[in-house]
């Protein structure tokens, strides 16, 4: 395996905005449709980002989150705790309160984080705990353990943000660990580094051996063909979800933050139209897999 240190831009640049239209759906979009992954930015004041964050994304409050739900035939949501807001999940929290019904949450904290707060955090929708190790402002590797432990008796699971070259030497520890886990981004690793990586190996094993979840999100950040919409990811994300279309989520990782150009939300939620052509499947992976992970 290649050695892989993370690259963690130290930038505080601000973010371009999402895109204000998206492209209409290819597909019909099942109702109970979930996109299991975007973030919120507080328009207002009260909500101070972290001096460490690696980008400075530009406001995407509740107001615009809920518009781009709608717009991409969404009925449910998962918001994911932005890191540039480190463990201060307040603002995750209040939109999630205010939205009970239809949204839930992905939160981040410290180790020493009571158990108290972990039950006002399931009071308010949150069903998972986020382990980030690519952008500053997350928790590491160090807290897995100890956090999968805590939850586990909540029925949470632990959300990785990880680049899959780390996975070979971090096997041994995530195959013990007593919590359903998830992968953001299809593993966040180049597609060109070709799907006999040992990382990508490596996730193929969690998924089929041990019930791991992948989000089908992040695809511009994996890919080489932003002008032909992603082709090169194709082989991975049906090859993902040929080996377990019932652990598979899609995301759209709204608002695309720390990215050269944007791309259209819409769109990326058509990837699923070439991904998993099959009506059921697509269903599966829209619905009744968030429903069961997310406790809708």
């Amino acid at each position: 395996m290649d050695n892989f240190t993370p690259h963690v831009p130290r930038s505080t640049a601000q973010c371009l905005a999402p895109l204000d239209s998206v492209e209409p759906a290819m597909f019909d979009v099942p109702t109970g449709a979930c996109d299991t992954h975007a973030h919120v930015v507080a328009a207002e004041p009260g909500y101070p980002m972290v001096e460490e964050r690696s980008y400075t994304p530009p406001p995407a409050p509740e107001n615009k989150y809920l518009a781009m739900l709608a717009a991409t035939g969404m009925s449910r949501g998962v918001l994911v705790q932005i890191s540039v807001y480190g463990s201060d999940n307040r603002y995750m929290l209040d939109v999630l309160r205010r939205n009970p019904g239809t949204l839930r949450g992905v939160a981040v904290v410290t180790a020493d984080i009571s158990d108290h707060e972990l039950q006002e955090m399931h009071a308010a929708g949150v069903r998972g705990l986020r382990i980030n190790v690519l952008f500053g402002g997350g928790t590491g590797f160090d807290a897995m353990e100890k956090l999968a432990a805590r939850i586990a008796p909540l029925g949470w699971h632990l959300q990785f943000l990880m680049d899959m070259r780390q996975l070979p030497k971090l096997m041994p520890r995530m195959k013990k660990l007593p919590c359903p886990c998830v992968v953001d981004h299809m593993g966040h690793m180049p597609v060109s580094l070709g799907l006999d990586h040992p990382g990508y190996q490596a996730l193929m094993q969690l998924v089929t051996d041990h019930g791991w979840w992948v989000k089908l999100s992040g695809t511009y950040r994996i890919s080489d063909s932003w002008q032909d919409d992603y082709s090169d990811v194709t082989p991975l994300a049906q090859q993902l979800i040929t080996a377990a279309p019932d652990r598979m989520l899609w995301g759209s990782d709204w608002p695309h933050v720390s990215l050269p150009r944007m791309p259209d939300t819409g769109r990326l939620r058509n990837l699923l139209a070439v991904w998993a052509p099959d009506n059921k499947i697509r269903k599966q992976i829209l619905v009744d897999n968030p429903a069961c992970l997310y406790d809708f």
